[in-house]
């Protein structure tokens, strides 16, 4: 049995070295973040099922051909011959700021169906379902299959992890809340930036985190967790709250921090640990992915985790 199912769009994402429009070389990799998600997780020796879809191209063969490299279960994966794989390109324009350029309207990811999510539950319940709100906005296939999955969790018995994820570019903020809150009464763990967290709380909480955090415990979401960037994490659940600060490195990029913290946080949860040993795992995978370059490749394996609590300049043998 996975230990995780996930699904939603990965694309094929393309790395410039400065603006587009001035041409030169890009690098070729694969990018989303339920994939980012799964990949985190398998380094960390937890089985995972992915459930997207891809084309039938050149494109949807490397999506596969990665995270199969990386461990991922394939099994519920769909091949759609009758649309392409997103892409995305990354353009560098300042140190800390990348522009990001979305090709994915009618694309594989964007007609992901119910069907194909039944199916994934038919062959084996997973423990944990992770779910993100940028699915349910790419259009109403895949939000209909996030709308499934969460009744086939519900009746199941398996947990479920919302990331809320939010994409300004993909859907607009009211839209997107609706949805959120209609999916809160299923949800074991929120993670949410706190800028996010307005999104899935309800309409008419306050402003300050406190008054939007405790009417979604009171909705029976099990743990709030709110990722702070350079703050840290703090996690929210009936009996209290705790707090743990980044780890200190230096930030190469900052693409697929979030989805590396999800991934250590979750790896923590499967293990049983305590609380505050979930949030460490999370900073510390969330360090790992700010460190390196690229979406999902600095992800470390769980004999990496020490490492960052070696000294500085260490070289260790």
């Amino acid at each position: 049995m996975n230990d995780v199912l996930t699904f939603g769009e990965t694309m094929i994402a393309l790395r410039g070295s400065g603006p587009l429009k001035l041409g030169g070389s890009l690098d070729i990799s694969i990018a989303g973040a339920e994939s980012n998600v799964a990949i985190g997780l398998t380094r960390l020796g937890h089985p995972v099922r992915w459930a997207g879809a891809v084309g039938d191209d050149e494109a949807g063969q490397l999506v596969l051909r990665t995270l199969r490299a990386e461990g991922v279960d394939l099994g519920a994966a769909t091949v759609d011959p009758g649309a392409p794989t997103g892409l995305m390109l990354f353009e560098p324009r300042l140190p800390d700021l990348t522009r990001v350029h979305y090709y994915r309207a009618g694309s594989a990811g964007s007609r992901l169906s119910p069907e194909a999510i039944e199916r994934a539950f038919a062959a084996a319940s997973p423990r944990l379902l992770h779910l993100t709100g940028i699915t349910p906005a790419l259009g109403p296939a895949p939000r209909a299959a996030a709308d499934r999955a969460l009744r086939l969790a519900r009746e199941a018995g398996v947990q479920v992890c919302l990331d809320v994820n939010y994409r300004s570019r993909l859907w607009d903020s009211a839209v997107a809340g609706e949805v959120m809150r209609s999916w809160a009464p299923y949800v074991d763990v929120l993670i949410a930036s706190d800028d996010e967290l307005p999104l899935a709380a309800p309409a008419s909480a306050g402003s300050e985190l406190a008054d939007q955090v405790k009417p979604l415990l009171d909705l029976g979401i099990r743990e709030v967790v709110v990722k702070l960037g350079a703050g840290g994490a703090r996690v929210h659940t009936a009996t209290g709250e705790l707090h743990r600060p980044a780890r200190t490195v230096r930030v190469v990029d900052p693409v697929g921090a979030g989805d590396a913290f999800v991934a250590g946080y979750l790896s923590a949860l499967l293990d049983d640990a305590e609380l505050p040993a979930r949030l460490d795992r999370a900073v510390t995978t969330g360090a790992f992915a700010v460190a390196s370059h690229g979406d999902w490749e600095g992800a470390p394996t769980r004999a990496e985790l020490p490492l960052l609590s070696a000294e500085s300049g260490t070289v260790l043998r």
